[in-house]
């Protein structure tokens, strides 16, 4: 692993992340530690699948519908998704094949790196949720592929919370007409992360969603990058980010739009926002439009900034200790990243997870 070629800053699309202390992790070795992720699951029904160091743990899991095995992530062409190989887990659901509530993903990491595939193919109006929550340390590194058939939906909600190391997720996506995807990603941990996404709505009136909060501090890295592709009529994407940065932490999130020649009546929209709480830490934000239709909508919003003065001396006149007054606006920053979760039950977790971060914001 220490002869991997990785990606450097010289590199357009990864100026932003810092893979230098990869190969180091992948030449650790893993503990294999057990632990309890009781906290991790969700009180709702549904599948359940953990992984620790990238192996299936079947004695605690119930797998439901979800098979593991080979899975095809179609990431090859990205320098770390091409990592996973084969192995994994793979979700496909017919027209009347339904689970009973959530599919909930637990992967644990014990140290070293190790890489892993999904598979996730939706039939014709098939609907699924798919929540992931990584944690431990070490490198871990995922890749899935996404394929809905027209008019299924995938909402797909994942919270990165590791302790040390790093944390890189690729996604490839195939949204067919009529067919919704949505993706919400929360980075909550202490781990540098790097996000990747390329996402192509490739049937009409597609629909696809993607965005979520990275919360940096001390000398962390949060690094975003997701693609939208529009190849067919009448289709809307909506890209929403957060970044939160203190101390010397730097936040990143590029969101790009392409609308091909065929892509007629395209609704495309980003919204990207950054919240400096030092002036030691850096946020990066990059929206992108490449339009070749002459009969859409699109636009993009950039804006990054500190907290408001007025707000705090407001809730400070109101007996809230300056804490605590930093914690609400900032939760009221991210909250609508968070707000495209469907689920009660699993917004609600992601919510606490992000307001236990925002409680330590000294």
């Amino acid at each position: 692993m220490s002869l991997l070629a990785l990606p450097s800053a010289r590199d357009e699309a990864w100026r932003w992340s810092d893979l230098s202390g990869l190969p180091a992790i992948a030449d650790t070795t893993p503990t294999g530690a057990a632990r309890s992720v009781d906290d991790l699951w969700i009180d709702t029904p549904g599948p359940r699948l953990l992984f620790v160091d990238g192996a299936y743990d079947a004695s605690r899991s119930n797998p439901g519908p979800v098979q593991v095995g080979s899975a095809d992530a179609r990431a090859d062409r990205h320098a770390l998704g091409k990592l996973a190989g084969a192995n994994g887990w793979t979700l496909t659901l017919g027209r009347d094949c339904a689970t009973q509530g959530p599919v909930q993903i637990v992967h644990v990491a014990t140290g070293g790196a190790n890489h892993l595939a999904a598979e996730v193919r939706l039939d014709e109006d098939a609907q699924a949720s798919i929540v992931e929550s990584f944690v431990g340390e070490g490198w871990v590194n995922r890749a899935a592929s996404l394929r809905l058939a027209r008019s299924a939906r995938l909402m797909v909600a994942r919270r990165f919370l590791h302790e040390t190391g790093f944390q890189s997720h690729a996604d490839t996506a195939e949204i067919g007409q009529a067919a919704s995807l949505t993706i919400a990603s929360l980075v909550a941990g202490q781990a540098d992360s790097r996000l990747d996404g390329h996402l192509t709505l490739t049937g009409i009136e597609a629909f696809a969603e993607a965005g979520g909060a990275l919360l940096g501090r001390q000398k962390q890295r949060h690094d975003a990058a997701f693609v939208v592709r529009h190849a067919a009529a009448h289709g809307q994407s909506r890209q929403l980010w957060r970044a939160v940065a203190d101390e010397q932490a730097v936040a990143s999130a590029s969101a790009r739009v392409e609308v091909a020649r065929d892509a007629q009546k395209t609704d495309g929209e980003q919204s990207l926002r950054g919240l400096l709480m030092a002036r030691t830490a850096a946020v990066n934000l990059k929206p992108e439009l490449e339009i070749f239709a002459d009969d859409v909508k699109c636009g993009h919003g950039a804006t990054v900034g500190e907290l408001d003065r007025n707000s705090l001396f407001y809730l400070a006149s109101r007996g809230i200790t300056p804490h605590e007054a930093r914690a609400i606006l900032t939760h009221a920053f991210v909250a609508d990243a968070l707000a495209r979760i469907g689920e009660d039950a699993v917004r609600e977790a992601f919510e606490a997870t992000a307001n236990a971060w925002l409680g330590m914001i000294a």
